[in-house]
């Protein structure tokens, strides 16, 4: 199954330098050496190697929120978690937002995204220039536009308006752009991607996980439903579902686990090995169970409010959180004894019982297997619901129960006595069953914040937990950049 992980090689870009480490056919090459931004890239492997160096920054770990899930620590679904001195200064802020703007996870989330468009910008600049394959030539700027296009979306959703790079030797001293400036950038790039990319249907099995034209399509509808343009957002995600080729896995658990790798549901994901090395991926490692088996750090704890948030029998519960003495894959899950079964307040309210994250699960009893992960960034259970909220939103309610109701059947996974389909056609409330939705379905995928704060629901949702309106929206831009440019970046308000 992890054959087509070939696409995503080993490879390493250095800023300054750009100098590249990485094998042609992905995983079964010998590196190729150093090679300087003035001689690189200049042939067609050359090219496939910037290409495949552009897609290695999914697998850095400082991409995924700068190592640790903060988006969903930050959210109702999830606290800090893992034993409870483990970086409780550093991300146990996070539970609370009481962070602060000098945080190495967010300068790490800011550099590797950098850095990821840095990459694709080489491939932009130099690979038209390369005698080689029209069509291959093509695609490659595309899969480029696709990967820069998504890097700006998570600087956009985290920072608001940052600088625009997409020169290989910027100015030293970059100021920010807007955020419809940069909104705009992720747009003109998607469609040049969308124009440049093939279908996944048409994608040979051992390059699946290269970016493809429904991927495109489902990420633009995504980056019209930040921006509110709900027309547009309903247009990308009905083509997706119009095109015939994704559909949802009959196993609510296979959306996430080995066996939907590249299934029928994945629109987008980043593929991984299982070693505690390029190529492996570290994101569920840091998710992981803590202490036996040993797969991980443990960060990342389900909330009671989470659990409680799912209707009675509902299979996506325990498809979504691990507790204490569940077997996987023959695998009892015991825990970490330094970590208590149960934690409350002064007041004895329950505030996290000792869970953890069941979509980051690999068959394994070891810490390898766990960086075995392959984390889905776009699946078409998340297409069908965009599609439902902008179609509620375009004044189509019937439609958008149309694919509401496919997410629930799904997740009843043949039980018809349990998630009757939801009926209302009353715009307001059809709305906020969406949400739920989105919340029960996509949970600890790193939505849910987000989605709060896009809909205007953070501040009721998250006040208590000391979200500030006109603060939190937004991260804090981290101090180390702000110093390095002397003052041409500004920060976020109220930071």
């Amino acid at each position: 199954m992890k054959n087509n992980i070939k696409l995503y090689i080993s490879a390493l870009v250095i800023l300054v330098a750009i100098s590249f480490s990485g094998c042609e056919s992905f995983l079964d090459k010998q590196p190729q050496g150093d090679l300087t931004q003035t001689t690189f890239p200049t042939t067609a492997s050359d090219a496939l190697l910037a290409t495949n160096a552009a897609y290695a920054t999914l697998r850095d770990v400082g991409y995924h929120s700068g190592t640790f899930p903060i988006l969903d620590i930050m959210s109702d679904d999830a606290r800090k978690g893992s034993n409870p001195n483990d970086q409780a200064s550093t991300i146990g802020p996070y539970d609370n937002f009481g962070f602060t703007t000098t945080g190495d996870e967010l300068k790490s989330w800011w550099a590797t995204l950098y850095e990821g468009i840095k990459r694709t910008n080489v491939v932009i600049a130099k690979v038209p220039g390369i005698e080689m394959d029209a069509t291959l030539q093509t695609r490659y700027i595309a899969e480029a536009k696709f990967l820069r296009g998504l890097y700006y979306f998570d600087l956009v959703r985290a920072w608001g308006g940052v600088p625009l790079v997409t020169a290989l030797n910027p100015p030293l001293k970059l100021q920010r752009s807007s955020k419809d400036e940069v909104y705009a950038q992720i747009e003109a790039d998607l469609l040049d991607a969308m124009a440049g990319l093939t279908e996944k249907s048409e994608v040979p099995k051992e390059e699946l996980g290269r970016a493809t034209k429904g991927a495109a399509k489902a990420l633009l509808a995504k980056v019209y439903l930040f921006k509110g343009d709900f027309a547009n957002a309903e247009k990308y995600a009905m083509e997706v579902i119009n095109s015939g080729i994704y559909g949802l896995e009959p196993v609510f658990t296979d959306a996430n686990g080995v066996n939907g790798e590249h299934g029928i549901e994945s629109v987008f994901e980043i593929g991984a090995l299982g070693v505690e090395a390029e190529p492996g991926n570290q994101y569920a490692n840091v998710q992981g169970v803590r202490g036996t088996p040993n797969r991980g750090w443990g960060f990342n704890r389900p909330t009671p409010d989470l659990r409680n948030s799912f209707e009675s029998g509902d299979p996506r519960m325990k498809g979504t959180i691990i507790d204490l003495g569940d077997v996987l894959d023959g695998i009892v899950i015991s825990g970490d004894g330094l970590t208590p079964d149960v934690t409350t307040n002064a007041n004895g309210v329950v505030l996290e019982t000792e869970c953890y994250n069941r979509k980051v699960w690999t068959p394994g009893n070891d810490v390898p297997s766990q960086f075995n992960h392959n984390r889905r960034i776009l699946r078409y259970a998340d297409v069908l619901l965009m599609a439902a909220e902008a179609l509620n939103e375009n004044n189509k309610p019937t439609d958008a129960l149309l694919y509401l109701n496919q997410v629930r059947l799904r997740a009843r996974e043949g039980n018809t006595s349990i998630l009757p389909n939801i009926t209302t056609t009353d715009k307001n409330a059809l709305r906020d069953k969406i949400l739920t939705e989105r919340r029960l379905e996509l949970a600890m995928e790193g939505h849910r914040f987000w989605d709060l704060v896009r809909t205007g629901k953070a501040a009721a949702i998250l006040g208590t937990l000391g979200y500030e309106s006109g603060k939190n929206e937004l991260l804090p831009i981290p101090q180390t950049e702000i110093d390095i440019s002397q003052g041409s970046l500004v920060q976020n308000p109220n930071w």
